[in-house]
């Protein structure tokens, strides 16, 4: 029997809520993905204080979907958001920087990492967003900053879509989205709005986002890099006592010229690199398992070889990875093989004091 979202919905109706709704009613419900018999939805509270006390309603959705025939496996991340005030019109987000004695590093911050790439493409944002749940069921407090200034995804693959609110005009409250602490400049503007600044502008909005928003206490605030080697990669390194950054790349020649750019930058701005990360490093065929390295093999394996730094993984290029991050819930929030890779990630980082 085929499921249609239309069934899922059905069932999470009779998901009753302490107020007398439901999750339907309530409109609680979020980027359901149905893919054969995997389902995946988000549910999406008013407040981090009312996340707190839903998970056994998390549980109950996740038992009434199991329940419908066909189902196989049922992944309920859940969410939430602020309290729903939009920005004072007082708080604009770009605009040049201001002077800033010292450092950009938030003080409740205990560690900076950067991941970066060369060029686009290579699921930079879809390891950062996955690698920051994975430390986050690792017990770790972890912030994410989509840094991507002019392509910013993690308001989609992280499941969030309210604006921030800011008490004061100056102050940004972030948003918590599966564990983790999450800002982005696509949480300020509507999703198909261009951001048609020069370099001063990213620099203040940069700012912005590592000085006026509450992180509150990390152990590791983890900056989703744009592509390239330019101004948001160089002043984050320069002005904000970066621990370290990782570099992701596919195995492919072309992507591994742009890697080495990124490394070389990391080494000119002095910022340790822990390490590489090659993504979409095979494909199994889920029809007959064959395996094919659409992007070539081992190239990434390589330059981390011949430069002496870590492999940290082998990603591969996964349907379930891509679909995940479409709905909203992060493969490393649900179990599975992917979800195991980032745990395994996460813990190697943690293990040797990176995170």
């Amino acid at each position: 029997m085929r499921i249609t979202v239309e069934d899922i919905r059905s069932a999470l109706a009779r998901v009753a809520l302490p107020d007398g709704e439901n999750l339907i009613s309530a409109d609680l419900v979020r980027a359901v993905q149905v893919e054969g018999g995997q389902v995946r939805f988000v549910i999406e509270a008013p407040s981090p204080e009312i996340a707190r006390l839903m998970e056994p309603v998390r549980k109950a959705a996740e038992a009434v979907v199991s329940e419908l025939p066909g189902v196989a496996q049922v992944t309920v991340a859940l969410t939430a958001h602020s309290d729903g005030k939009a920005p004072p019109k007082g708080l604009k987000i770009g605009g040049h920087p201001k002077p800033q004695a010292g450092s950009m590093k938030p003080s409740g911050v205990d560690r900076i990492l950067a991941i970066g790439s060369g060029k686009g493409g290579v699921g930079k944002s879809t390891v950062s967003s996955n690698l920051a749940v994975a430390l986050a069921r690792a017990g770790r407090r972890v912030g994410l900053l989509d840094a991507d200034i002019y392509g910013p995804s993690q308001p989609r693959m992280m499941g969030v879509s309210q604006k921030p609110a800011s008490p004061d005009g100056k102050t940004i409250e972030p948003l918590t989205a599966h564990g983790v602490t999450v800002m982005s400049i696509g949480l300020m503007l509507p999703e198909d709005k261009a951001v048609v600044w020069r370099g001063p502008m990213l620099m203040g909005a940069l700012q912005q986002m590592l000085s006026q928003v509450a992180w509150g206490t990390l152990d590791v605030l983890i900056v989703d890099l744009p592509p390239g080697t330019g101004d948001v990669a160089m002043t984050l390194c320069q002005k904000a006592q970066v621990s370290g950054a990782i570099v992701v790349s596919t195995p492919q020649d072309v992507a591994l010229l742009d890697a080495r750019k990124a490394l070389d930058m990391f080494d000119t701005l002095k910022t340790p690199v822990l390490g590489l990360i090659e993504n979409m490093a095979v494909f199994t065929c889920p029809h007959c398992g064959g395996e094919s390295h659409v992007f070539g093999a081992g190239g990434v394996a390589e330059e981390a070889e011949k430069r002496g730094i870590p492999l940290l993984a082998q990603l591969p290029l996964d349907l379930d990875t891509r679909l995940a991050g479409d709905g909203g819930a992060p493969i490393a929030s649900s179990s599975g093989k992917m979800s195991d890779a980032y745990a395994a990630l996460a813990d190697r980082l943690i293990g040797g004091g990176m995170a």
